[in-house]
């Protein structure tokens, strides 16, 4: 057997340059293909918000059936009721807002890519996917990207697909992107529909553990408030880390400023809010420089000094509202706010401000 050399492999393995200018010829011809539908943005230019099928359709009839019959009678109904649409989802006001922002953008900048990209995040089987793209044609919803596993989780894909944001129905889904560094949340229903704007993307955030890391929170759960205003008193100008909400907001604020730039500013169909249980005088002076350190601007600031998030939020009326405790996310969902729970932090091991007991007695 002859002995292959590496100039040998280079010389086999390297292109040829008339193939390489063919390849660049078909690319520049399906990048002129012009078409009515807008064309998903590239993803290394776009805000991607990945959402699971049963966050953007209401799916309950269909789970039950997956539950209590199985995977294959769950798809034969799927396939049987493909031309039935099926009903929105607790996502589905926030994923329209997002169209909104994007037809905003394409108005003020037609040629740019600096666009939210809505991507459908399933562990669907592929048989499945009619019903799902004739569902969102029939919304005439603009998702054109689809990740359906089979069965198998798609968590694994989310970074392959640039995800800026991930929303599902799934917590244990959920806890898996917050661990490979994704923003995720898991989203409940309001007990109630609120009207919410049709022009304008409102998304709210918690401060500690959602934006921010729960580094201040953990010296409130072990030493309690007087402490923590001291804490935060003297570490008033030391920026607090980064939670895992921060990249999404800073997302936002990238597509904020294309506005800005075009002096858009007050008619910006983006506007952000920062509802904290954090008092101002005491311990909010840090959490607005913080903001002002990493260069983001958030448009409304609400500090409540532990008052309930609910009634501010009915009034709000955000699409989302992220916050990393269930009891803020309970009382929200009962005023008629779509809530996200994001599981991070020392928050998890508390409830109501009690510790958790941990399997085998532990806390």
């Amino acid at each position: 057997m002859s002995e292959i050399k590496p100039a040998d492999i280079v010389a086999d393995s390297a292109i040829d340059p008339g193939e390489e200018k063919d390849w660049a010829a078909a690319k520049a011809f399906f990048d002129s293909l012009k078409t009515k539908t807008p064309r998903p943005p590239k993803p290394r230019y776009a805000v991607t918000i990945a959402v699971s099928s049963r966050t953007l359709f209401n799916m309950t009839e269909e789970r039950k059936i997956y539950e209590e019959e199985g995977v294959e009678k769950y798809v034969c109904h799927q396939v049987e009721h493909e031309h039935e649409p099926l009903k929105p989802g607790v996502a589905f006001p926030f994923v329209k807002a997002l169209m909104t922002v994007n037809a905003r953008l394409r108005e003020l900048y037609p040629e740019s890519e600096e666009l939210f990209d809505i991507v459908l995040m399933t562990n669907n089987h592929a048989q499945v996917g009619v019903r799902l793209i004739n569902s969102i044609n029939h919304y005439d919803l603009t998702i054109e990207r689809f990740c359906m596993t089979g069965g198998q989780s798609p968590i694994g894909y989310l970074k392959a697909y640039m995800t800026n944001l991930y929303l599902s129905k799934d917590s244990e889904k959920v806890q898996e992107a917050i661990e490979e560094g994704i923003a995720a949340a898991t989203m409940f229903s309001a007990a109630m529909q609120n009207q919410l704007c049709d022009h304008q993307l409102r998304v709210a955030f918690d401060g500690d553990a959602v934006l921010f890391s729960d580094e201040s929170e953990i010296i409130v759960k072990k030493h309690g408030l007087d402490t923590f205003f001291e804490h935060e008193k003297e570490f008033e100008n030391k920026p607090l880390a980064q939670g895992p909400l921060k990249c999404f907001l800073e997302a936002l604020g990238k597509l904020q400023r294309k506005f800005y730039a075009k002096n858009e500013r007050l008619n910006c169909p983006i506007r952000t809010f920062l509802v904290t249980a954090r008092s101002a005088a005491s311990s909010g002076a840090r959490v607005l420089k913080t903001l002002r350190s990493w260069g983001l601007e958030i448009d409304e600031a609400l500090f409540l000094a532990g008052a309930p998030k609910g009634p501010l939020l009915q009034k709000i009326q955000p699409h989302i509202f992220f916050d990393d405790q269930m009891f803020h996310i309970e009382g929200a969902k009962e005023l008629g706010t779509i809530a996200a729970h994001v599981p991070y932090g020392i928050g998890q091991k508390y409830h109501k401000g009690k510790l958790i007991e941990q399997p085998g007695g532990k806390k």
